[in-house]
């Protein structure tokens, strides 16, 4: 892609390839930028990696990085935001902004502690109400960045 994206959106250490893929076709759909921290559960070469991204993956903008300090050292200065059910702050009070970056956790892990500890006003929650432990990745990605993306386009 030949412009800056709008978002970033981060899996740290993502498992399910049909996920990646369904995230990657929602951020050709409002040109992000996928970044892929390793290590993958999943070879990227796979075939459910590409056919959950149907014919989009050749369209989207992405990057696989070896480890979380190589991320930061990409992405200097940025505003980034980390999705967490341990987070008290719910996503949609967050103020985001064109060039920011969303982080998400694995699917069984979700995002490290470590992470978490250093980042907690910058960590933000999608509320859950019923008898359900987490959300699936590729929706808690869409219900992110389909929040920035209305706050950054309204302004």
């Amino acid at each position: 892609m030949s412009t800056e994206p709008t978002l970033h959106v981060v899996l740290h250490q993502p498992e399910i390839p049909q996920n990646t893929g369904n995230i990657g076709r929602t951020c050709v759909a409002l040109q992000a930028k996928l970044w892929l921290v390793r290590p993958l559960g999943f070879q990227l070469t796979e075939a459910n990696l590409r056919r959950a991204g149907l014919d989009y993956w050749k369209d989207l903008d992405w990057e696989a990085v070896d480890s979380w300090p190589d991320l930061r050292e990409r992405l200097p200065g940025r505003p980034f935001w980390f999705f967490t059910k341990k987070a008290e702050r719910q996503y949609t009070t967050a103020e985001y902004a064109d060039g920011d970056v969303l982080v998400f956790g694995s699917e069984t892990q979700g995002l490290p502690d470590s992470i978490l500890n250093q980042h907690a006003e910058q960590s933000v929650s999608i509320p859950i109400i019923g008898p359900v432990r987490s959300l699936n990745l590729a929706c808690a990605v869409g219900v992110g960045i389909y929040e920035a993306h209305r706050q950054i386009t309204k302004n």
